[in-house]
Parts: structure tokens; C-alpha cells; sequence
């Protein structure tokens, strides 16, 4: 079967920066469902919703990285806990780029060249599609993604200190 795009939403800093410095993505039991659906091989288009930096009235929702699924999901030998959510299934990735903290594509600019969007869609309507953990991309969102954010992606080692920044994570990011 061909690998697999999907757009991996990321609602907090506390869980990008985990997922930054360990390359490992997870997911609460209650998402074993579209857990399942991650296979090896599998590209994950990271979007950091404008709410991820706490600051959703200065930052953009924005398209940050890809990063490619190298295991199959199974349970963690030690569930990840952030705030009163405990997080048991997961696999590991391979962070293959990221752009610069407030440099990546941002969503709002390109709903209307996505059919992951309705066409026409309000900032309110398209929102209500990010409201999960994954969402499937076909080849053409996944073109134009990687398209949008390849001129702005570096080595994922000189772009993750900018969003490990004022996290508990930020000692890991100079190691």
C-alpha cells in the first residue's frame, strides 16, 4: 500500500516541543482510531494551530514541518502525560524539516488551494476541520503543502530551537 499524507494538528506548545526533542508523536487511547490509521511510511505535514504558542491574537496558524512515521503506532512502555491527559499509543518519527519559528506557510493563506477546505470557506467553517488529531490529505493538498512550506524548510536541527523556546523542553534544545 502507498505511503499515506496527513496533516498532524498541534494545539499546545508543551506537546510540539515533546515531539520536537523526542520524534515521537502520541496519542490518548480515546484516538486509537485515527492512530490506526498511521502506517510506516507515512508523511505527516506539522501544523501548529495560532493557540499552540498561547498567544492565538499574535500567532498564525502555520504549516511547520514534515516528518515521516518509521514505526507502526503500539503501546508506550511509558504513557506521556501533558496537563491531566495521559497519552499511551504512539510511533516514531523522523522530523525531515522544519521552517523557522513564524516563517512556515501559514493555513488561512492557502484554504482555498486545499480540497481538504470546502470551497469558499469562512475562517470559521475551515477551522472546524482542524479540530482533530490527523487529517487525511489527498496528493494535491499534499503537493501543495509541501510545495508552500519547502521554501521555507531547513534541517530540522537548526529550526527546533525557535519553538522549544519558554517550554519546559528548552534545556534539551542546546543539548
Amino acid at each position: 500500500m502507498p505511503a499515506a499524507d496527513y496533516l498532524l494538528i498541534i494545539g499546545d506548545r508543551e506537546p510540539l516541543a515533546w515531539i520536537l526533542t523526542e520524534g515521537l508523536m502520541a496519542f490518548p487511547p480515546h484516538r486509537s482510531k485515527d492512530a490506526g490509521r498511521i502506517s510506516k511510511g507515512d508523511r505527516l505535514f506539522l501544523y501548529a494551530t495560532r493557540g499552540c504558542f498561547h498567544s492565538p491574537g499574535r500567532d498564525r496558524g502555520r504549516v511547520i514541518g514534515e516528518a515521516t512515521v518509521t514505526t507502526a503506532i503500539s503501546t508506550l512502555k511509558k504513557p506521556v502525560e501533558f496537563g491531566k491527559h495521559s497519552y499511551s499509543l504512539g510511533c516514531s518519527l523522523d522530523i525531515t524539516g522544519l521552517a523557522p519559528r513564524d516563517e512556515g506557510p501559514e493555513m488561512i493563506d492557502l484554504v482555498d488551494d486545499l480540497h481538504l477546505f470546502p470551497p469558499k470557506s469562512s475562517p470559521k467553517s475551515w477551522g472546524v476541520r482542524l479540530r482533530r488529531v490527523l487529517a487525511p490529505l489527498d496528493k494535491h493538498d499534499a503537493g501543495v503543502l509541501h510545495k508552500q512550506l519547502a521554501r521555507v524548510m531547513r534541517p530540522a536541527e537548526e529550526s527546533r530551537v525557535g519553538y522549544l523556546e519558554r517550554t519546559r523542553f528548552a534545556t534539551s534544545a542546546s543539548a
